[in-house]
């Protein structure tokens, strides 16, 4: 896992806010080296993303955590159908 600097955190932001329709969506940087770069949204972390450096081509994966307590109870999933 490559670290990334300020700019590539920033500009990640903009694209994530973008991509996910999201503006209170905020791209952190590691609080020490080796950790990995938090996604969060309103305050809560809901995933990391990593940077990926392979023959010159850079890449970032985003990776979403939910938990099943997180989820709404399936009686109310089935009355939005």
């Amino acid at each position: 896992m490559s670290s990334m600097s300020a700019s590539e955190i920033a500009r990640l932001q903009v694209c994530l806010r973008r991509l996910l329709g999201s503006p209170e969506l905020t791209v952190n940087p590691p609080p020490r080296a080796g950790l990995s770069v938090e996604v969060a949204v309103k305050g809560e972390i809901i995933g990391t993303v990593h940077r990926d450096e392979d023959e010159g081509e850079i890449s970032y994966a985003l990776h979403i955590t939910i938990l099943e307590e997180d989820l709404p109870a399936e009686t109310a999933t089935r009355a939005g159908r």
